[in-house]
């Protein structure tokens, strides 16, 4: 009995340390990548509980490797864009200038229940109040309601223009083309912009251009 509590001790606080160690991300912030490890983390760390013939050590091992895993993983994705890509994928819209976009919701193999469920979550009922929707890499759904329907302040009252969604085209210092077609703007165009501003593409953290061509730019300076 006390063998299995010691057990049990030892494995929740490597447990513990490997969770601090991957970040304080909710579980429905989660990318893809990190709910994998997540879940692998809980199968494996359950096993020796359960099964006195499953070694302890080599428990802790393969939760020490799956976090160091997690984490080159987190480094690469911080330090290549392509590689974030590619784990993470891109955010997706799904309703665009208040039209649904269901080809995209054909490739996310998502329902317009799903659609309608998930603005309901947000407190929307009505469809036709949402402007823009775009399904995020981890799975969740943000929205831009159209501007008579946003809450009415100081900035907003005199404001009936249709909105629009940023886009960010540059990010750590390299030109991002999946946000291209979302805010019509071409690689030229990003590139005149930058030069018309006399600015370092490798010194830009993030430059966003909007499809009315307003941009917004922060450099390593101002960081």
């Amino acid at each position: 009995m006390l063998g299995m509590i010691i057990k049990t001790f030892i494995i929740y606080c490597t447990v513990a340390v490997c969770v601090r160690l991957m970040g304080k991300r909710q579980l429905g912030e989660l990318q893809p990548g990190e709910l994998v490890v997540t879940i692998l983390i809980s199968e494996i760390a359950a096993a020796p509980i359960f099964d006195n013939s499953v070694s302890i050590l080599g428990t802790i091992v393969s939760l020490l490797l799956l976090v160091s895993f997690e984490i080159i993983s987190s480094v690469l994705s911080m330090k290549s864009v392509r590689f974030r890509l590619l784990s993470e994928g891109n955010p997706i819209t799904v309703i665009r200038k208040g039209k649904l976009q269901l080809q995209e919701l054909k490739k996310l193999r998502f329902t317009i229940n799903d659609i309608l469920a998930a603005l309901r979550q947000k407190d929307i009922f009505n469809i036709e109040d949402v402007e823009n929707a775009i399904i995020e890499t981890n799975g969740t759904l943000s929205v831009m309601l159209k501007a008579d329907k946003q809450p009415l302040t100081p900035e907003t009252k005199n404001k009936k223009k249709e909105q629009t969604i940023p886009c960010p085209v540059v990010i750590d210092g390299r030109i991002v083309k999946t946000a291209f077609n979302d805010c019509n703007i071409t690689m030229d165009e990003v590139k005149k912009k930058i030069e018309k501003e006399k600015l370092n593409q490798n010194e830009i953290v993030l430059m966003t251009i909007d499809e009315n061509k307003k941009y917004y730019v922060i450099t390593k300076k101002e960081c």
